[in-house]
């Protein structure tokens, strides 16, 4: 296995979600010019829930998945595009087959912690096309090591050439990443990676941690531009490895460039860690869930922490947005059972 350390940039995926998926060709075009020759693996790009998720429950993107990948081929020369997958939003025939004819070298395939047998159709599929496949196990955070242990395993019986543990809600302190890492390193005989958030401002000191307890693969976006609090910033984590002596192969100055140019000036605001993004990772709730808990609180009138908090004791992730309008319905009718009461 190589052991080089090496960067997938979500940028444009992860970052659809901080601008509602309305991220234009023009972003694309630009971005991807930009961020060639920088020495990232892979770019991946699309709607922040991957191939065929641009929907009214989760967000309808600016422009086809057809179109964000033709638009970013042909401007990337020398580094990969790349593509994130979530069976049930993306099939086969209607969405990784177009992939594929568009130029996509990398996959990611993504699934709740616990359910890799729902990936095996689809990485052994875009092994047959001769294309780089990664298993990604979402909220991670929800299980523990052994479990996540025997789901890397499921998705290495399939074929990938790598699994990425995401901590999708930003709630990973330092102990659980490196306890997990090291624990898939011990016992996997392929690439391990790790894709953090920043909602407890952790996600550059998390992703060094992954790196110094054997994983090989950074997942990131320039600017930390994502989800929530964002993920981590690729061009910090650069910096700081490069102070580390730590060989990355990355050009600081060209991320650098990135971020100036061309992300900040598509980021609606600064990427920051709001109370909504805190209270989320505290909740070990899914970032995104944000816009739609403020709309829910507004709505019934309850506080959107209070949601998160419910949110989280039901273990609710990523496709269950439907229950944030139930949690609120249920928090309204006790606020109002208790006053009730209180008279």
């Amino acid at each position: 296995m190589d052991n080089k350390l090496i960067f997938f940039d979500s940028t444009l995926r992860d970052g659809s979600h901080a601008v509602s998926h309305k991220i234009e060709a023009e972003n694309i075009k630009n971005y991807c010019r930009e961020i060639d020759d920088a020495g990232l693996h892979v770019v991946i790009v699309g709607h922040g829930n991957g191939l065929g998720a641009s929907s009214l429950q989760v967000g309808l993107s600016a422009i086809t998945d057809n179109k964000m990948l033709e638009t970013a081929h042909n401007e990337l020369k020398k580094t990969k595009l790349g593509a994130f997958l979530i069976p049930g939003f993306g099939t086969i025939k209607d969405n990784l087959d177009p992939a594929i004819d568009r130029g996509v070298e990398l996959f990611c395939v993504a699934v709740h912690c616990t359910e890799a047998d729902v990936t095996k159709q689809h990485i052994e599929y875009i092994r047959t096309k001769g294309k780089e496949v990664y298993g990604v196990l979402m909220m991670y955070h929800m299980a523990n090591k052994e479990q996540l242990l025997e789901e890397a395993l499921k998705i290495q019986s399939y074929g990938a050439q790598g699994v990425i543990l995401m901590d999708s809600a930003g709630a990973s302190v330092p102990k659980l990443v490196s306890d997990t890492i090291k624990c898939f390193v011990d016992h996997l005989n392929i690439r391990v990676g790790f894709h953090a958030h920043n909602n407890l401002g952790l996600a550059i000191s998390n992703s060094l941690i992954a790196i110094e307890s054997g994983a090989t693969i950074i997942d990131g976006t320039i600017r930390g531009f994502g989800a929530g609090a964002g993920n981590c910033q690729l061009e910090v984590l650069a910096g700081l490895l490069s102070k580390l002596n730590i060989d990355t192969g990355l050009d600081l100055y060209k991320l650098m460039d990135a971020s100036d140019n061309v992300v900040a000036k598509m980021m609606k605001v600064p990427q920051e860690i709001t109370s909504m993004s805190l209270i989320s990772g505290l909740a070990g709730v899914f970032s995104g869930f944000a816009n739609n808990v403020k709309k829910a609180a507004i709505r019934f009138k309850v506080d959107p922490r209070d949601i998160f908090i419910e949110l989280g004791r039901r273990k609710i992730v990523a496709g269950q947005e439907d229950f944030i309008v139930d949690v609120a319905i249920d928090i309204a009718t006790k606020k109002a059972k208790d006053q009730s009461l209180s008279f």
